[in-house]
């Protein structure tokens, strides 16, 4: 929801367009299910030289010694797969947060003439839709969320206990994507609480957080 302030540009009546979120729409246009031209050729071409990044990858993994992987402990330990915490949901509840954001620097024209300085504040909701659903629970009541998910749905995995799987071992057992979350958004959404769905009203997000019965023993 971050909109870096050196990718925000000028729009109509003085908006700010975060060019940002310009390479989503791009990417869109080149998934399955969108119309396309046929692709024509001017010029001379030439084959591609850079190496395959996946088999450069491939390549750099097989040279490492073996057993390496042990030496990092077990992925839940990571410290990049960390997820905040929030503090289970006591009441059913509904409300409402508006990411605001601000200017971290001054945004110039090509010329030098100031057009938004350091400082300014605004929504980005005004300008850009969240068309999905943001599903943020702990580990533990993953198949809360998997049972309310659509497809186009991200699940976010708070903080879990010791006991817990991480993010990345649960998403092969789920056999669908998870995402940890961050601090940053939990700051930025104004997370307290989980279960919570997390999605786009008018120019504003709704939060819905849920209390779920306390799991009996064994369970």
């Amino acid at each position: 929801m971050t909109t870096p302030a050196s990718t925000a540009t000028h729009g109509k009546g003085g908006r700010i367009r975060p060019r940002a979120f310009l390479p989503l729409w791009l990417l869109a246009l080149a998934l399955p299910g969108f119309a396309h031209g046929e692709v024509s050729k001017i010029g001379r071409t030439f084959p591609i030289a850079e190496a395959d990044a996946l088999s450069e990858i491939e390549g750099k993994v097989a040279a490492q010694p073996a057993g390496m992987a042990s030496r990092f402990g077990p992925m839940r330990q990571w410290q990049a797969l960390r997820s905040a915490p929030l503090a289970p949901a006591t009441i059913n509840r509904t409300r409402f947060s508006v990411p605001f954001h601000t200017l971290e620097e001054d945004i110039r024209l090509p010329d030098g003439k100031l057009l938004y300085a350091k400082g300014y504040t605004f929504n980005p909701l005004s300008y850009v839709t969240l068309s999905q659903r943001l599903i943020i629970v702990a580990p533990r009541d993953l198949d809360w969320a998997f049972a309310r998910a659509k497809q186009s749905d991200f699940i976010l995995l708070t903080a879990g206990g010791p006991k817990d799987g991480d993010a990345i071992t649960l998403s092969r057992k789920k056999a669908r994507a998870l995402f940890i979350l961050e601090p940053r958004v939990k700051e930025r959404l104004g997370l307290t609480f989980a279960p919570v769905i997390v999605h786009q009203v008018g120019q504003r997000l709704q939060l819905d957080e849920y209390h779920l019965p306390p799991r009996r023993a064994g369970s």
